[in-house]
């Protein structure tokens, strides 16, 4: 997978394609999962010790986050002219380790659930949001740039399906390790 923090220079999505990726891929991380023996998700995919439950909750735990990147974009553009971001508070790793152990309780279920509460909160923010505001240029917390509509994509959907395609790979030593950058 390519380093989605680097802006390709490809045209961003419209709304409406943006809207319909994150429709499509909920619809993909359900199915995957939902399609997987509970078992299969007890295995280890990760050098980090994660198991596909564990991936799922990091993709439960960042849906939260999307919405966000709209009020980055909402921000006014600092006069060195570089994107607006937010400077993470704590390390990438960190925060995905703390928000994976909140979750570790939880069923594939509730996991589920969350994703899904979350993810539709990130498509009502997307449907609010105006095309103009969709082309503004930003920096995620951790550093995927491009307008807004680009970097929703790159993280809300490659970055989400890339961990759903690693939590139903059929053979979990193919994954060795976590080797995407998160945004």
């Amino acid at each position: 997978m390519a380093d989605y923090r680097v802006a390709t220079g490809e045209r961003a999505p419209t709304k409406a394609e943006l809207l319909q990726a994150l429709h499509e891929s909920r619809d993909e991380v359900l199915g995957l999962v939902r399609a997987m023996p509970p078992a299969r998700l007890e295995e280890g995919r990760y050098e980090n010790g994660w198991n596909g439950r564990q991936i799922l909750a990091h993709i439960a735990s960042i849906e939260w986050t999307y919405p966000r990147l709209i009020e980055i974009a909402r921000t006014p553009p600092t006069a060195a002219e570089e994107p607006p971001t937010r400077a993470p508070k704590a390390s990438n790793e960190g925060y995905n380790e703390r928000q994976v152990a909140k979750r570790e309780h939880l069923t594939v279920a509730e996991l589920l659930t969350e994703f899904e509460q979350n993810r539709a909160t990130t498509i009502r923010a997307v449907e609010a949001a105006d095309e103009a505001l969709l082309a503004r240029p930003i920096r995620s917390a951790f550093g995927v740039v491009g307008p807004l509509a680009t970097v929703f994509h790159q993280i809300a959907v490659a970055h989400v399906l890339g961990h759903a395609h690693d939590i139903a790979r059929d053979d979990p030593r193919q994954v060795v390790g976590d080797g995407r950058s998160h945004g």
